[in-house]
């Protein structure tokens, strides 16, 4: 029995503008099961913030729009609802957490007002009632004095206190799917944690599915199950975070591990810039970033993804090939299980 609650299979995602096509997203494909984590990871303009938008089209269409693939929901195709029941899935089953909570919350209502706006949208219930509920909330994600609170701006909230109104939000409705978007960037470290730890809690208790994007590592080592890697829209690496985070069977994912910090090893940043959005290189997205690429690395399409492990599988020649052996030069080197346990880690 397949129990994901998200499946998406070949998506495209384009971006029509005066300059040309914006080929954001092209052609990846990933599963997010009942209740399980899963973190898209990649460096600013990889494709993940337009990806979590895709799953409900919540970007403007023109200029963007789906040109191909599924996007399965609960067993229906997300890609040919109507607009009315895209409106009854977002914010209803499926709840959003954007990376700036400033500029999620609306500063002339309080706090109260727009969480109850967004339980009457999609329950039918009284206002006294959701005005409740909205309390209730916000001593669940851990306002103090929720009941006194709830009347307040977001400019009286500090940013840890608007990221956590913003999960509330996000939660009216008890979603079976939460997509949160870099939703620590903009915190400190002790911050970022509080709230991660927080999501995890609100999970167990709701029981949910979440799709977490992020550029950290440390991010995903904390509270990932499994990992997408992705690259100029491309996925790179997929599978269980302990495969891939202690093998990681890309380059791109061994060079963002460099990246990181207190790994017992110097810090080494990713030389070069990602490949332009408008014109797309042939072959790997990531060779000429790479330093294990050869000739054949820069020819064809996107290598397929292939089985490295169980539940682990990437899209690298060095696989693909059975003429190209892997041997301790070329092959990703491992990580231990400190990765687990790190944070603060910025792959840009």
């Amino acid at each position: 029995m397949d129990d994901s609650l998200l499946s998406v299979n070949n998506l495209h995602t384009r971006f029509n503008t005066d300059s040309g096509t914006v080929f954001a997203v092209d052609g990846i494909d990933f599963d997010v099961k009942r209740g399980e984590t899963v973190c898209i990871v990649g460096e600013s303009g990889s494709g993940k913030s337009v990806t979590g938008e895709s799953i409900t089209r919540l970007f403007p269409t023109p200029p963007g729009e789906i040109t191909a693939g599924e996007i399965s929901f609960d067993g229906r195709d997300v890609t040919e609802m109507s607009d009315r029941e895209l409106h009854d899935i977002r914010g209803g089953r499926i709840g959003y957490v954007f990376q700036n909570p400033q500029g999620a919350l609306n500063p002339v209502y309080t706090v109260g007002t727009q969480i109850v706006e967004a339980v009457m949208l999609h329950r039918d219930v009284e206002k006294s009632v959701a005005r409740s509920h909205a309390i209730d909330l916000l001593d669940q994600v851990g306002i103090p004095e929720a009941t006194k609170r709830v009347d307040d701006y977001p400019h009286e909230f500090s940013g840890g206190m608007k990221q956590r109104v913003v999960i509330a939000m996000a939660l009216a409705c008890q979603p079976d799917l939460l997509i949160a978007d870099e939703p620590t960037t903009a915190l400190d470290v002790t911050i970022q944690s509080q709230i991660l730890t927080l999501l995890q809690d609100l999970q167990a208790k709701f029981d949910m599915s979440i799709l977490l994007v992020t550029h950290d590592l440390g991010v995903v080592a904390q509270v990932a199950d499994r990992v997408v890697v992705m690259y100029a829209g491309k996925v790179m690496e997929k599978g269980d975070v302990h495969d891939v985070l202690q093998s990681p069977a890309h380059p791109y994912t061994r060079a963002m591990l460099r990246c990181l910090p207190g790994r017992g090893e110097e810090m080494q940043a990713i030389e070069g810039s990602l490949p332009s959005p408008y014109n797309p290189p042939a072959g790997c997205r990531f060779h000429d970033r790479c330093l294990k690429a050869v000739d054949d690395c820069a020819s064809g399409s996107q290598p397929t993804l292939v089985t490295v492990s169980e539940n682990h599988v990437a899209s690298c020649i060095y696989y693909q090939n059975n003429e190209l052996e892997l041997d301790d030069s070329t092959a990703p080197s491992g990580t231990d299980n400190s990765e687990r346990s790190c944070s603060g880690g910025n792959t840009q």
